[in-house]
């Protein structure tokens, strides 16, 4: 695949990334980098190679494009993401999903838990497991702590479609994919979904492919 070898330490294995270019390679589900979990940040990489390493992912975000971007889907194994969300939908998306727009940020060593027990499902998918989406119920409210790219704690509750971005995220900072948490008859090319599945909620889908929601 062409990432940086599991051996060398941590600093040396992003420079030789981001020696190659932006935008970075997207490392595809079936690398066993994404199913490890991840080292929390604690300064591996000193303040401007950080800097370095967060516009990069910024960059490979936007180019995807998608709305996240964790470090582990670039083969990089530590506790740090990036999000943002234009949120380029028409309204009535916009009011059943909660898709609101997101500035660029940056999460470093994020830890999510549950506000309430309300639940949403919707359709996701991810850069990793690319052509393909699923319905995943998610907590519709979440409070996430961790640190922005300057140390500065982070202690926000996100609700509707930031608060299922923000979770995804995390998951793959704990090794873990959104094809784990999604319904798996649901499960459906980017092509049935242009077709098929593009409504605002996942009930038409449910009904035709037999599955449930919550």
């Amino acid at each position: 695949m062409g990432t940086p070898s599991d051996r060398a330490p941590l600093a040396e294995r992003v420079e030789e990334l981001l020696a190659g270019g932006v935008p970075l390679t997207i490392v595809a589900a079936g690398d066993p980098v994404l199913r490890r979990g991840t080292e929390p940040y604690d300064g591996q990489l000193e303040p401007a190679l950080l800097a370095r390493f967060v516009e990069a992912l910024r960059v490979t975000m936007r180019a995807a494009p998608g709305v996240g971007l964790a470090a582990p889907q670039v083969g990089v194994p530590l506790r740090i993401a990036v999000i943002e969300d234009p949120a380029p939908v028409p309204e009535d998306v916009r009011l059943v999903r909660g898709r609101v727009p997101q500035p660029f940020r940056v999460l470093v060593n994020p830890a999510y838990e549950p506000v309430g027990d309300a639940r949403a499902a919707f359709f996701e998918g991810c850069l990793s497991v690319p052509g393909w989406q699923a319905v995943v119920a998610r907590h519709a409210e979440v409070r996430l702590t961790g640190q922005d790219e300057h140390g500065r704690a982070l202690d926000e509750v996100f609700s509707g479609w930031p608060a299922r971005i923000v979770q995804h995220e995390t998951d793959h900072l704990d090794g873990v994919l959104y094809l784990d948490r999604a319904e798996s008859r649901s499960l459906s090319s980017n092509a049935a979904m242009a077709e098929r599945w593009a409504q605002p909620t996942p009930e038409e889908a449910a009904r035709a492919l037999g599955f449930e929601l919550p």
